[in-house]
């Protein structure tokens, strides 16, 4: 007898070590060893890549650090990071033992009020006091709790990592917003140049008009043209303005908040001067937020796996409760404590399949958050190798653009001095204008697209979010086969 209630304490030790499911690994995809543009040296942590910094441009960086403190997306995240460490609390407080206390008092008696006492009896007052003391705990034998608190760590890490998505998310919408802003800048600038010149063609038709030089037509098609520039400026006006919104709205700040600011123009279209890196697809694993995340949601499915696989097992609670009570009426006093203590055994015999059906749709859910896990792997290295191939051409689309603007330009002064003499007609002049405006918006649109191509290979290789950020993040060892 005395062997077995050593060696019981002993086997219960021993099961509260075995945890039922699956562990979680480190998940595996091939990637090729370098992107098809790119090359083959790695990036390392690119998080803290202040990679705005090449466009020079002090009114964007401010920006910039004003809405990773501000943004109210990245303060809801954080927000989350609170709510997934209470429930890392929570997932774990099953397996710990409980105790709780309750009392209560309670005076009683009756009196006789109608003066008639054979009627109604009066009773003595009586004074009664008890109190109760209940404990239990849960004997995780099968890693029921346990395997909770790894999901729900597994979920806190993934919070962290949404806050670190928030905050890549952010500079890549302000830094775009801030680009088409000085976009429609340069096409209001060079609306009102052309209208200008425009507007010294249609005097010139008028003075050529009285002159006897030119005819009614050549006046009325020049006024066209200029009414036509006019139509197009406030357009551009409200572009302008729905983009320096959205910029205030990312800060954190009412929408016209930053219109006056923005409508002073520190200089031309920002363009980078420094060549990014894309760094090797392996990178991506360790860089871009966006998968660390997944795979910390793969982490907490499969911990899943094991809460539902450990509800098929017999479940044990150790429970036990003391309630003392004393009670007084008159002169005589009686008290009495009770207590009792005993195990609980609970074990599924039919539940008609529902456990089973659990464990299959947690098994399930599982392989699913491995396949988006992979897919958000390859949906990365896609937005990787679609912003490389872009940065690579951009800079030819903007330098032949520039030429063609300048042969526009050269054609448009020599129509021009050619229509005073006399030696050609108006059709050629406003021809002449119409191709240099239509340079100049390509032009100042193909500037636009070479600094959005490069914030989007800054961004699709998860660089720049940890800039500022008292927090490092969180990093998680994966495997990649190459």
């Amino acid at each position: 007898m005395t062997s077995i209630r050593v060696a019981a304490p002993l086997v219960l030790l021993l099961l509260s070590g075995c945890v039922v499911g699956p562990d979680h690994t480190a998940p595996r995809i091939s990637l090729p060893t370098k992107f098809a543009e790119g090359s083959k040296a790695s990036n390392g942590d690119v998080a803290m890549n202040a990679w705005w910094t090449a466009f020079g441009d002090r009114r964007l960086n401010g920006y910039l650090e004003q809405g990773l403190s501000q943004n109210l997306d990245v303060l809801q995240a954080l927000e989350r990071i609170n709510q997934a460490q209470a429930s890392v609390v929570s997932a774990g407080a099953g397996s710990l033992p409980s105790l709780d206390l309750g009392s209560q008092a309670e005076r009683s008696g009756s009196k006789d009020i109608g003066g008639n006492a054979g009627a109604l009896a009066a009773s003595t007052p009586q004074t009664s006091v008890s109190g109760g003391l209940s404990a239990s705990w849960f004997l995780d034998l099968f890693g029921l709790y346990r395997r909770s608190k790894e999901a729900a760590l597994a979920n806190l890490d993934a919070a962290y990592a949404n806050v670190d998505i928030a905050r890549l998310t952010l500079l890549s919408q302000v830094a775009s917003a801030y680009i088409d802003v000085r976009y429609y800048q340069e096409r209001i600038a060079i609306a009102q140049q052309n209208l200008g010149s425009r507007r010294e063609t249609l005097n010139l038709t008028k003075l050529q008009l009285e002159a006897g030089a030119a005819s009614r037509l050549d006046v009325v098609q020049s006024e066209g043209l200029v009414n036509s520039t006019l139509a197009d400026i406030p357009a551009l006006e409200t572009q302008f303005r729905q983009a320096a919104h959205r910029i205030a709205t990312l800060l954190g700040l009412p929408a016209s908040s930053l219109v006056s600011e923005l409508q002073k123009r520190s200089g031309g279209q920002p363009v980078a001067r420094f060549n990014p890196k894309s760094g090797i697809p392996a990178d991506l694993i360790r860089n871009r937020p966006d998968i660390r995340a997944a795979e910390r949601a793969l982490a907490a499915a499969v911990a899943q796996v094991g809460v539902a696989e450990a509800q098929l097992y017999p479940a044990i609670t150790l429970g036990g409760s003391i309630t003392p009570s004393y009670t007084k009426s008159g002169a005589a006093e009686a008290g009495l404590l009770s207590w009792s203590f005993g195990p609980s055994l609970s074990l599924p015999i039919f539940d008609g399949g529902a456990l089973r059906a659990n464990l299959s749709s947690s098994e399930s859910a599982a392989r699913e958050a491995y396949l988006a896990w992979k897919e958000t792997v390859l949906n990365g290295v896609e937005e990787v190798e679609n912003a490389l191939a872009a940065v690579a051409r951009d800079g030819r689309t903007v330098s032949a653009l520039r030429a063609t603007v300048k042969s526009y330009q050269e054609a448009l002064q020599l129509a021009t001095a050619s229509y005073r003499d006399g030696a050609s007609s108006l059709l050629d002049v406003l021809d002449a204008q119409r191709q240099v405006s239509t340079a100049q918006a390509n032009l100042a649109q193909a500037v636009q697209q070479m600094a959005q191509d490069y914030i989007s290979l800054n961004v699709a290789v998860g660089g720049g979010y940890a800039v500022g950020k008292t927090v490092a993040p969180t990093k998680v060892a994966l495997v990649v086969k190459n």
